[in-house]
């Protein structure tokens, strides 16, 4: 019974912190920024083994 009280405080404080932490994140902040368009990156990919040849 203690060890399940115990681990009981300790995902609580974890999850106090994890709120604080995402509490200080702006509203603002955009986490991934995407790269600019590229013509070659935006191509499907298709696997060797499929046996289909790209569309390019």
């Amino acid at each position: 019974m203690i060890r399940l009280l115990i681990a009981g405080a300790a995902v609580y404080v974890a999850y106090r912190i994890a709120r604080e932490i995402i509490d200080e994140v702006p509203d603002d902040f955009d986490p991934l920024l995407l790269p600019p368009p590229d013509d070659d990156k935006s191509l499907p990919r298709q696997s060797a083994a499929m046996g289909v040849e790209p569309e390019r």
